[in-house]
């Protein structure tokens, strides 16, 4: 079985307990804890900026998974690096110069990711595969927590994943957007490793039980 990884959106979390609430994903099993930072100017939503993680980073050992739902992205890199971020993603229509802002990520010692909309073509990744860690497909369209699962995203991560190996490189394939327990065996066979859920992991009444579900439903999954 791959080493598959569940990375609970924080967004979906309770905001009046959230130290409490990574420390209880923690424990249940989870593997990243994702940041999604969005700046009501690239997508329709505003929430949390590096402070929220500079406030995490000594509660928890998961690695901060940081996405960057803003525009321009380069002048706030380097403050998420100095707040904890273990990785850092961001959408290449954000940035002028997507390879420089990879190498701006790396350069402050963060993994660096890129991600796609539905929306944008696969294609983009051909001239930045050698600077990416992560790559993130976008399964709805990015600004809200609580969407339905984008059934065309299959197609991509399929193409994604063909991309990956034939790079031979280790870059890790993130998924976001209406994961649940139900349907992630489905995505980590087209060739996702990594899952990011919000409300399928924190708006669970037990958090210790969901991820046993994720587990199990991943369990059965070969590649």
């Amino acid at each position: 079985m791959a080493d598959f990884k569940i990375a609970p959106s924080i967004l979906s979390a309770d905001f009046a307990n959230l130290g409490a609430e990574v420390q209880a994903v923690e424990k249940a099993g989870a593997d990243y804890c994702h940041f999604d930072v969005m700046d009501n100017h690239y997508v329709p939503n505003l929430t949390i900026g590096p402070m929220v993680a500079e406030a995490l980073n000594p509660v928890t050992n998961m690695p901060l998974d940081v996405h960057l739902m803003i525009e321009p992205v380069d002048d706030i890199v380097p403050e998420f690096a100095k707040a904890g971020a273990d990785i850092i993603t961001f959408h290449p229509e954000a940035s002028r110069h997507p390879h420089r802002t990879l190498q701006l990520i790396k350069s402050q010692g963060c993994r660096a990711g890129i991600s796609l909309n539905p929306g944008t073509p696969v294609e983009m990744l051909d001239y930045l595969m050698d600077e990416v860690d992560l790559i993130l497909v976008m399964s709805v369209n990015p600004g809200f927590g609580g969407q339905a699962f984008i059934e065309s995203a299959m197609d991509k991560i399929r193409a994604i994943r063909e991309r990956i190996d034939n790079s031979g490189r280790a870059i890790e394939l993130e998924v976001d957007g209406g994961i649940k327990a139900d349907n992630v065996a489905r995505v980590a066979e087209a060739g996702a490793d990594v899952f990011v859920s919000g409300s399928g992991v924190f708006k669970a009444d037990d958090y210790a039980a969901r991820m046993k579900e994720f587990r199990e439903a991943l369990a059965g999954v070969k590649r």
